[in-house]
């Protein structure tokens, strides 16, 4: 894993209230939980945040996070929540072990585009939803050459088979909901 990309500060600095609002939690549960969605893999977890935003919403939620510290964050959280460790790109699961993969601000760090969104295309059901940051140069977020094109994420979606996508700008992020 590329070490520049993965998130090693402090868990509390993901639930400080600014970043809280940078990330719209209650618009982007709103966006993902549409239909017949009973159980959501979250990968790259971190602290938990759109986890416990599902979970509130009576949905089944597992969380991995490839880093064990955001994992024991995650945890103090929602401790009634399963939190592994592993990677996008070997996800441990069986196929259609979930009706949906949430990637929240995790895509632009794997290693392996094409791997970790095949992984979730074989362990879920109904779909996939990616939050990302926008394509721009901003004043927060990663670097310009850390995001990722909306082109990008929409052309790898329907090479992996997923015959859905919905692109949605939301104030700070866009979100991609992909469907099978």
């Amino acid at each position: 894993m590329d070490n520049d990309r993965i998130y090693n500060q402090n868990a509390e600095r993901l639930r400080s209230p600014e970043r809280i609002a940078l990330l719209e939690p209650d618009n982007v549960t709103a966006a993902v939980i549409t239909g017949n969605i009973k159980s959501i893999l979250d990968i790259g977890t971190g602290s938990g945040i759109f986890a416990e935003k599902f979970s509130e919403k009576g949905i089944h939620v597992v969380g991995i996070d490839i880093n064990p510290e955001m994992i024991d964050a995650a945890k103090e959280y929602l401790p009634q929540t399963l939190f592994e460790t592993g990677e996008a790109e070997d996800l441990p699961f069986p196929n259609d072990s979930f009706d949906l993969a949430f990637m929240g601000l995790v895509f632009h760090e794997v290693n392996d585009y094409k791997k970790a969104l095949s992984e979730t295309y074989r362990v879920v059901k109904i779909g996939t939803a990616i939050l990302e940051w926008k394509y721009l140069v901003e004043d927060f977020g990663p670097p310009l050459e850390h995001r990722l094109k909306s082109e990008f994420i929409v052309s790898l979606a329907k090479e992996i088979g997923f015959s859905k996508t919905e692109v949605i700008n939301l104030n700070n992020l866009v979100l991609y909901k992909l469907g099978k």
